[in-house]
């Protein structure tokens, strides 16, 4: 593994922006507001949290229902959320073939902090977005 420098080892200001993968799997077992705190604690942070597998419309609203309880104009401006919905046809892919997916609900779901993501196009097949980092 490469030598950290000082600017990521903590000594210094880190020029990009922390990008979160969370996996379906890790999110399985999880309560509802233990999801929702993962994700709002690494956007607080100033992270942009992907879910592989997105929340539920009932876990969604809670999570806007909390952030915007959280909303300091010094300190947190909010969240910026885009959902990826997969598609109708199924999952044609390898992998989905492969392990037999048949959820229709399984998604894609982009979140970070309002003031650092914006999105500029969205479509069936594509999120394209902003990021900066304050």
């Amino acid at each position: 593994m490469p030598q950290a420098t000082d600017a990521e080892d903590g000594d210094g200001p880190s020029d990009g922006v922390q990008i979160d993968l969370i996996s379906g799997e890790r999110m399985e077992g999880m309560a509802t507001m233990e999801k929702i705190r993962m994700i709002l604690d690494g956007v607080h942070d100033g992270n942009i949290v992907i879910l592989e597998e997105g929340l539920t419309p009932d876990e969604e609203s809670r999570l806007i229902e909390v952030t915007m309880a959280e909303i300091s104009p010094d300190e947190f401006n909010g969240i910026e959320i885009e959902t990826y919905p997969k598609s109708d046809a199924g999952d044609s892919s390898l992998i989905g073939r492969i392990m037999g997916s048949e959820s229709s609900d399984a998604k894609l779901t982009v979140i970070g902090p309002a003031n650092q993501i914006e999105t500029l196009h969205k479509d069936e097949t594509l999120i394209s977005a902003l990021v900066s980092h304050n």
